[in-house]
């Protein structure tokens, strides 16, 4: 289960950011729904809201020892399935962005809601995995 929701995610995550790049024009927004969602895209050299920027080096670090925590701490126990799926979506946002660290210096983002800084399917898996993880940490006993 974990390895099939790291991959699509990573991949939809992928391949969202290739077509942002290949149609969209950089800082140029793109009306889908008039104001309220907009696709512009944008190179983050930095971590969340764009703070830290150009720290390459402690962000692809902090993602490859968060990513190798995970996996050891998954491998090594069973956890109830909303946990897997909470570490499964952090996890899959922090290979994604990762991968465009490690390809570019930066990551693409292109979601803008406008109230809002613009952010990735990669971004929106970290947020949602730690939602989950924090709803797990706090209403069952099983999962920490």
């Amino acid at each position: 289960m974990i390895f099939v929701i790291v991959s699509i995610v990573v991949l939809l995550d992928q391949l969202t950011k290739t077509l942002a790049v290949k149609f969209l024009q950089l800082n140029t927004p793109f009306a889908l729904i008039e104001n309220f969602l907009y696709f512009t895209l944008v190179y983050n050299r930095g971590a969340a809201f764009g703070m830290l920027k150009n720290q390459l080096i402690l962000f692809v670090a902090i993602s490859f020892f968060a990513i190798l925590f995970i996996f050891l701490h998954l491998k090594n126990r069973q956890s109830p399935v909303l946990l897997k799926i909470a570490l499964s979506l952090i996890v899959s946002g922090a290979v994604g962005n990762l991968i465009d660290r490690l390809r570019f210096g930066y990551v693409i983002d292109f979601l803008d809601f406008r109230f809002w800084p613009v952010f990735n399917l990669a971004d929106s898996a970290l947020t949602i995995g730690a939602l989950l993880l924090s709803w797990e940490l706090l209403f069952n006993k099983n999962a920490a």
